[in-house]
């Protein structure tokens, strides 16, 4: 024992850390402890500045900027309005057009490409702007506020976890708590069932805690986990603030809701999305959201040689009467669903409120991008066809019209919805070049530091300037070393001087460029470039492209091409665009279809196997660890002790309801299924 305590001391005093807290020691080390002297300076963690505000960021998924009500939309957002009318309202704060990059941004304060993040981790490619890895180059805001004394936490959706290291023995180096989060409670991925969740607390998977006949739904789960570790924090800790990054699965389908808030909306939307946008226009422009003249653009902008035809909008005045009422009922589904969680959120700012923390607590009300198009120009009852490239039948979704937003089905919008929720601007999620895909909403609340109530603010700002932000609001930096690694600087501005700004002052910003999926934009002082391109179409030839010229000072909704007008403009924005390409890892752009990019073949650490073992009571296997079948022969062996020849249960399942295969014992017999997409089930039994 003594002979591996010294061991222990020994290399414990080789470390570099070590090292340095030795050489700052300015006690007394004799060889009895009795004529020694203790120094514990070297030793106290940093705390917090006295007074320092809490951090509470809430970041929906999917939503334009006409969809809620503090922006004049029609969805009803009652906590939010209530921040809303306390705080600052953003018009011109923009994403990066899809979820995994615009949270990288938000978490490190660099652009998505220098996280490594330029599509969402299922598309990762072998370049240094698309590995999904974060480098050690770029310090996340976790570690930052870590480090100087906050408590953080991260509680709902976590897309920034490369798919290779999902699984519960594998690499863990990007999870929550290796960057920088004290507790997560979630579940890791682009999306998941509101009923039936994966969910992972801290660094490991769990099963939910109840089940959705006893009343379950994530929203209103993350609200108790995010409540409790708050209280814990606050039992044990209360001179500590905390950072919490509050992540709701909503608004990204699958759209979810209990029933009672999807009722709310019955026929809310039935004069249809075309309707929608004439009504919406008027009320965001009253609201001071959008400048008065602003026009609206063409629901389907993108030329023929360039349009994505899974991203067509169908008229409204075109559609049966079938459709007009699954296409409504989709999208009060929709509208449920996100109330419902903001109700939920309202819960956790009662909290704040009743514990006496809310004045000091700094909360920003946001988006991660645009509205979904991912629901094809006919809705879906399950958005897993979207992603597999079948289209969904009006018959069989008629059918399930009465389910929709209960655990029977993964239902997405059409596309017009999508577009109309984007209004007054071009396209949607997954379109950086046009502000349908990064227009998004902010809503900043802080009592005590925020002395403006109620007003809008106009300043063009982008994901990336909230790390500037929180860091000046706190008093901190961002290291310019971390632990030893010299560190990429920040690609952001500070947008706390508009807490006190007039709302039509000058922005601080200058410079952003955009690239998703092959579309890419640059905007400059108030002007914006465009390259004519539509994502995932693989139509490739970039150096073929046409650019649009846009003054979006002026013209906001970017209807007006000014690319003839003013030549020399558009051709130095167009050698900025390459300079920030050049400078930020944006190259090569990659518009293939997303069944292209989500089987690119990735290094594992684990290689391709002809067998696969697995053992009872382990968690679950994430997809794209697991034994791949699609395409090839395959048996499953199962060895079991039958000691009732009553027993029922399942041996082995894969999926769920809505594609899957599962290898289970019922009424006697030993069953196969294999469920394809939920739209055909190949069924074998035993005799």
């Amino acid at each position: 024992i003594i002979a591996s305590f010294a061991l222990l001391i020994l290399s414990s005093c080789q470390s570099n850390e070590t090292n340095s807290t030795a050489k700052e020691f300015k006690g007394v080390m004799k060889l009895d402890v009795r004529e020694s002297t203790p120094d514990w300076d070297p030793y106290i963690r940093k705390k917090a500045p006295e007074g320092s505000p809490n951090v509470l960021f809430i970041l929906y998924d999917d939503t334009g900027l006409a969809t809620w009500s503090p922006y004049g939309g029609r969805v009803n957002m009652p906590t939010m309005d209530k921040l809303a009318a306390e705080g600052l309202t953003y018009t011109q704060w923009h994403t990066v057009a899809l979820c995994s990059p615009t949270r990288s941004t938000i978490l490190t304060g660099r652009n998505h490409n220098l996280n490594g993040m330029g599509s969402i981790t299922e598309g990762a490619n072998g370049f240094p702007g698309y590995s999904s890895q974060i480098p050690e180059h770029v310090t996340t805001i976790g570690h930052v506020f870590q480090d100087n004394g906050w408590s953080t936490f991260w509680i709902g959706k976590n897309h920034n976890v490369p798919e290779t290291d999902l699984s519960s023995g594998a690499n863990k180096k990007q999870w929550p708590l290796q960057m920088g989060f004290d507790r997560f409670y979630g579940f890791i991925g682009g999306e998941t069932n509101q009923f039936y969740p994966d969910l992972v607390e801290d660094n490991h998977y769990i099963e939910q805690p109840y089940s959705p006949e006893e009343g379950y739904h994530l929203s209103k789960d993350l609200t108790d986990q995010a409540i409790k570790m708050i209280t814990d924090q606050k039992s044990a800790n209360p001179s500590k603030p905390w950072f919490m990054w509050f992540c709701p699965g909503a608004n990204h389908a699958p759209h979810q809701a209990p029933e009672e808030y999807i009722a709310k909306y019955k026929g809310k939307f039935d004069d249809g999305y075309d309707a929608y946008r004439e009504w919406v226009l008027p009320r965001m422009i009253e609201k001071g959201i959008i400048p008065k003249g602003t026009k609206l653009t063409d629901f389907n902008p993108m030329p023929e040689d360039q349009a994505n035809p899974g991203d067509f909008v169908r008229p409204w005045n075109t559609l049966n009467a079938d459709e007009k009422k699954l296409f409504s009922r989709l999208c009060e589904v929709f509208a449920g669903f996100s109330e419902y969680t903001d109700v939920q959120i309202g819960r956790l700012i009662d909290h704040l409120k009743k514990t006496g923390q809310y004045d000091n607590t700094i909360i920003l009300y946001a988006a991660d991008n645009g509205a979904s198009g991912e629901g094809s120009p006919n809705g879906s009852v399950n958005e897993n066809k979207f992603f597999n490239g079948y289209p969904d039948a009006l018959s069989e979704n008629m059918k399930l019209i009465d389910k929709l937003g209960g655990p029977d089905t993964y239902e997405h919008y059409p596309t017009g919805w999508a577009a109309a929720f984007s209004t007054p601007f071009k396209m949607f999620k997954r379109y950086s070049n046009y502000s349908g895909g990064t227009s998004d909403p902010l809503v900043i609340s802080w009592p005590k530091g925020i002395k403006s109530h109620g007003e809008v603010r106009n300043q063009y700002h982008h994901a990336v300037d909230i790390v500037p932000t929180l860091l000046e609001i706190c008093g901190l930096e961002m290291p310019k070393v971390y632990r030893g690694v010299e560190q990429y600087p920040l690609s952001g501005v500070s947008m706390k001087y508009t807490f006190d700004a007039k709302p039509d002052a000058p922005t601080q910003k200058h410079v952003q460029y955009y690239s998703m999926l092959g579309t890419r934009a640059i905007w400059q002082d108030g002007w914006k470039a465009v390259a004519v391109h539509s994502p995932l179409t693989g139509k490739g030839n970039f150096d073929e492209d046409k650019w649009q010229l846009y003054h979006v000072d002026v013209d906001r909704s970017e209807s007006n091409d000014l690319a003839k007008d003013n030549p020399e403009k558009l051709k130095t924005l167009i050698k900025l665009w390459n300079e920030e390409a050049d400078k930020n890892f944006v190259k090569p752009l990659d518009d293939r279809s997303a069944f292209v990019q989500g089987n690119i073949e990735r290094p594992s650490e684990e290689l391709p196997r002809d067998s696969y073992n697995y053992y009872p009571y382990a968690s679950p296997v994430p997809e794209a660890v697991a034994v791949n079948i699609r395409g090839k022969s395959y048996k499953i062996v199962a060895n079991i002790e039958i000691k009732d020849a009553n027993c029922s249960g399942v041996i082995f399942a894969h999926g769920s309801r809505f594609g899957g295969h599962s290898l289970f014992i019922k009424d006697k017999k030993l069953y196969y299924v294999y469920n394809f997409l939920g739209i055909t089930e190949q069924q074998l039994v035993s005799t």
